[in-house]
Order: C-alpha cells, then structure tokens, then sequence
C-alpha cells in the first residue's frame, strides 16, 4: 500500500494505513494498561493494605514502650529516609561514589536502567547527568540497534546453511548440483520472523536462568526473586528493589563484577532485540485487525477479492483493444477476427501478449537476482509498503527487507 493510499471501507473513514495502524496501537495500549492496572491492584492492594496495617502498629508499640511521641518518630523517619537516598543503609554497603561504584552508576544511566539506588544529591552531579546521559543514552541505543542488525544477520546466515544442509542432504536434488549447490541456492531467502523470535527467546532464557544461578548464591535471593531482577534488569525496566552487586565484600569480588557486567550486556542486548521482533509481530497483528475492520465497513470486499484473486491471470484482449484503438469494447470501432475472437470466448491468448508477459517477468526475475547476488541494497521503492513494513526507522528500519515477513517479495 502507497503511503498516501486509504484503506478501503466507506467514504466516511478517510484514514491513511499509517495513521489507522497507529490510532489502533494507542487504543490497544491504552486497553492493555487498563487491564494490567485492574490486575496488579487486585494482586497487590491486599499486601499493601496489610504492610500498612503491620507498620502502624509496629510504630504505635515502639512509641509506647519507648515513651516517644509519634510526631518524634515520624520526624526520625524522614531523616532517615533521607539517608537512604544519599545511599546510607543500616547493613553495610560498598562505597557508592568510588571509581567503581560510579562506573556501576553510569553504566545503569547510559543503558536506561536506572535502578534508583545511586542517585547524584549536588547541583552540579544533577547538570552533568543530563548532558551526559542525552549523549551517552543516544550512543548506547545506537549500539543495540548494530547489534540487532548484527544478530539477525548471524541468524539469517546460520539459518540458511541448516536449510542447504538439509535440502542437500534429503535426496531431492540432482547429482549434478549436489556439490555445488550452495553457489545458486535458495536465491533471496530470508528467515522467519517466528523462528527468529523462538532463537532470541530462548537465548533470553538461557542467560537469565544461567545469571539467576549465580544471583542466588552470591547475592543470598531466591532464585524466582533472581529471574524477577533478570528481566527487570534486562528489560531496562529497573525499579531497584533487587540491586546486584552492593554488599561491601564477596567472594570471588573481582570475577563475580566482570560476570554481573557480562551478563548484564548481553541480557540487555538479547532482551532488546527480542522485543524489536515482537513488535514486528505485533504489526503483523494490527495489519490484519486493519484488514479485517476495512472488510466490515466495506460492501464492495467481495467483488474486489474476487478481482485479486484473477491477478495473476492475464485479461485477453481487454488491454490490447482499448490500448490500440482507444475505444471500449462495446464501440463499434474497427476490429479483426481474432480479437474478435479471443473477447467473445474469453479464454484464448495471443502468441505476442503471451511473449510480451514472459518478458516482463523475465525482466522481473532478473532484477530479484541480480539483488540478491549484490545482497539486497537497502533502498525500497515506495511500491512495496503493501506488507507495511518498509520505510521503518530505528530498529524497525534495520529489520526492513532482513526477515521473510518484511520482505518486498513476499
């Protein structure tokens, strides 16, 4: 579909694909917040309820037995909670502002995690924060996004050889080609989205099941609380009530801060690239609701289905009447008998409109070759949004032509 191009249904509903695709986005979100909303007040509104009823008393027993007025203690508190923004803890922690706790610090600011134990309290930390995290967040998201160009190109290359291998390996092919049969095999493949996803799922998993075995150990979490701070973590997401690496000592101290870093940066990277392919699969989605509404408002769907479905049938005659004489078929206009013809059954074809269609796709056939021996050059006519995929930016710009789904020749 051109990007100028509406979707069909009535006259009323004058909406651009891009424009629809996303008004439809927003609705969803705005549904699927709602209902995250509702469901985590149900699970949570109860343990809250009771760690305020719990707190009150606690504080009501210690004013008694200790003779202090609430007002005092409450004020005691809000020192304290003072202390811990500044990163002061009742266990003792690691030094926060040291070479190494900063480099944790700026590490979180830079990958957006952000987990909120570490924050700066001067003026001038808070300054310095802003201008280096508008630099250092723009670079960083710039990385993951060449490491997703970079991933999906490994996958694409790997995927592609299992698929030789096992054509080559089935029997099917003529001896022949057998041995040299990855020099023109498989012209223009690209790999699946799904099975893409499955890949980076797993390996999403595998790294954060394997960090969760070292978190529990180390770190004294259980090791559900330890696949919570994984994803968390991984996801950028980061509400800090899970930090690794903050007591003052460990075992192990030194090869246990260059593994939380390791797996720290490629969970973040996996889980990023994970969630670009999701999102493609959650276009493909919207596509099809898209298709789907535009087929409700719409009268005329069948007669257009039942057009689409002829395309790849060549019209006889039709095109070469009216080109050549520049008259409908039902004038009265001079024409031979085997136009005549070929209009009146409605079957037959020309030997010349028949050549002529054979070199249009042979000239076709030609242009997908020589693109996939040059490897796909990443421009994109504007003639192939009909799957609503090309034209992206960012990470959806980088997947562009790279999968079987948001390929031009599908």
């Amino acid at each position: 579909m051109m990007p100028g191009q509406r979707l069909h249904g009535c006259r009323s509903l004058h909406f651009n694909e891009d424009n629809g695709r996303f008004v439809l986005l927003a609705i969803l979100i705005l549904l699927y917040l709602l209902c995250g909303a509702a469901v985590f007040s149900a699970i949570e509104r109860p343990s809250e309820l009771r760690a305020h009823g719990r707190w009150n008393g606690t504080l009501h027993n210690f004013s008694e037995t200790f003779n202090i007025s609430l007002q005092d203690l409450n004020s005691f508190l809000r020192e304290y909670e003072a202390a811990i923004a500044a990163g002061i803890r009742a266990d003792a922690l690691r030094p926060r502002w040291d070479f190494t706790g900063a480099f944790y610090f700026v590490g979180t600011v830079v990958s957006t995690i952000g987990f909120g134990m570490t924050t700066p309290v001067t003026v001038a930390g808070k300054v310095f924060l802003i201008f280096y995290g508008l630099l250092g967040c723009a670079a960083t998201i710039l990385f993951f996004n060449l490491f997703l160009e970079r991933i999906i190109t490994l996958l694409a290359v790997v995927m592609k050889a299992v698929r030789e291998r096992r054509i080559r390996n089935s029997g099917l092919l003529p001896p022949g080609i057998r041995h040299d049969f990855s020099a023109y095999s498989l012209p223009g493949w690209k790999p699946s989205v799904y099975h893409v996803m499955l890949i980076l799922g797993l390996s999403a998993i595998t790294i954060s099941c394997c960090a969760s075995a070292m978190y529990t150990p180390v770190e004294g979490w259980a090791y559900l609380d330890s696949l919570y701070f994984c994803f968390v973590t991984f996801s950028t997401i980061g509400f800090g009530d899970f930090v690794s690496s903050q007591n003052a000592a460990y075992e192990y101290q030194s090869l246990y801060r260059v593994a939380n870093f390791l797996f720290m940066l490629m969970g973040v990277c996996c889980i990023y690239s994970l969630f670009n392919v999701i999102s493609i699969v959650i276009k493909q989605v919207l596509n099809w609701m898209l298709e789907k509404m535009s087929c409700l408002f719409c009268q005329r769907c069948n007669k257009a289905n039942a057009f689409l479905g002829r395309r790849n049938a060549i019209r006889p005659g039709s095109k070469g009447r009216q080109g050549r004489f520049g008259q409908p078929p039902d004038s009265d206009g001079p024409c031979d008998s085997d136009t005549e013809g070929r209009r009146l059954s409605g079957e037959m074809i020309s030997m010349k409109d028949l050549a002529a269609s054979n070199k249009v796709s042979l000239a076709i056939m030609q242009k997908q070759l020589s693109e996939s021996a040059n490897g796909y050059p990443r421009t994109v006519c504007s003639s192939s949004r009909h799957n609503g995929f090309s034209g992206g930016v960012g990470a959806l710009g980088i997947m562009n032509n790279r999968l079987a789904e948001t390929s031009n020749s599908r």
